[in-house]
């Protein structure tokens, strides 16, 4: 089955997946992604500071309906992602997900943990550099310079080979054809 917004996984794979799991795991969460105003957020995006509203919905599957028999789990993965594609299709055209609205409050101690943690690691890359800048030597300094631009370039290019655009074709054509 071809669906508009979702490439459904293999029957089998899942069906290995839930048997194994069976016995520890009481449930699975089926979660679908989406970012708001269409936006195709990017790490580089994040790197200079841009800011992405995301919406999540999701739901927890019991393990007890997740059926065992292979044709059976087939069936109903390929039910559970019809269920996703109408759901993208309804986000798509009103802008929200069914359901009930909840916003998680803000946490103090994340930006705290941050802090403390960017403090640690980075306070030796600083006393590194101060010693470097108040060394007096400029072979020293241009070869810090250096270091850091070519860090961050490479860094750079490193993400931006995760940009959307520059992702895997696979299930373009297909979704084409069925249309």
């Amino acid at each position: 089955k071809i669906f508009k917004h979702n490439i459904c996984s293999r029957g089998i794979i899942i069906t290995i997946s839930v048997v194994c799991m069976r016995s520890a795991v009481p449930a699975i969460y089926d979660c679908t992604l989406n970012f708001r105003g269409h936006t195709k957020p990017s790490l580089l995006g994040v790197v200079y500071g841009r800011t992405y509203k995301a919406d999540i919905f999701s739901r927890r599957i019991p393990m007890e309906d997740i059926p065992e028999d292979e044709k059976e789990c087939g069936d109903w993965l390929n039910k559970l992602y019809k269920e996703k594609d109408d759901l993208q299709e309804e986000y798509e055209q009103s802008g929200k997900f069914p359901g009930q609205m909840f916003q998680p409050p803000r946490r103090p101690w994340v930006p705290l943990n941050w802090a403390f943690w960017a403090s640690l690691l980075l306070s030796p890359l600083f006393h590194f550099a101060a010693g470097v800048a108040t060394s007096g030597s400029a072979l020293a300094i241009a070869g810090l310079i250096a270091v850091v631009i070519a860090a961050s370039v490479g860094v750079r290019q490193l993400i931006s080979v995760t940009e959307i655009d520059k992702g895997s074709s696979y299930g373009i054509n297909q979704s084409k054809k069925g249309s």
